[in-house]
């Protein structure tokens, strides 16, 4: 082989490589400008007896420093035992939806501030539904519905 193909060679390895790891530095700097990261664990479970409540859909949303919820987000189901985590969240607020068939929804926002946290939620059942149309103790067969008396 030509010695000016291996000095080329050489040469544009040593450019691209040392293009490759510029990029890892570029992408480990930029990691470090997003600040600590936290690991999340979730448990969801029953408000009244405490057994867990699988394939529960766990929704987080960063949210901006004006309270207001970021665009995107992502969602989460639990397992078997009520649980899932997420590993890789920046510190700083999050909202956190949990939905469940059967039960009430639950949201709160909270402080990631700790390499490690753990959420345990208990989802209640459905209140008493009431109606603004049918007044709570109002029967079906009400007067409301019947033709005034006519007067005598």
């Amino acid at each position: 082989m030509n010695t000016k193909k291996v000095i080329s060679i050489a040469g544009a390895l040593i450019i691209v490589l040392g293009f490759g790891s510029g990029l890892r530095l570029a992408a480990a700097q930029h990691d470090d400008d997003e600040g600590p990261l936290s690991n999340l664990r979730f448990l969801v479970v029953k408000d009244y007896n405490g057994k867990p409540i699988r394939n529960a859909g766990v929704v987080l949303h960063p949210v901006k420093k004006n309270g207001q919820q970021s665009l995107g987000g992502m969602e989460l189901k639990t397992d078997n035992d009520g649980r899932t985590h997420i590993d890789g969240i920046p510190y700083g607020p999050l909202r956190v939806q949990v939905l469940a068939q059967g039960f009430q929804t639950f949201g709160e926002d909270y402080q990631i501030d700790k390499p490690e946290l753990e959420i345990t939620v208990k989802l209640k059942r459905p209140g008493e539904q009431y109606s603004t149309d049918n007044p709570a103790g109002a029967k079906k067969d009400d007067d409301k519905n019947q033709p005034p008396p006519k007067p005598q």
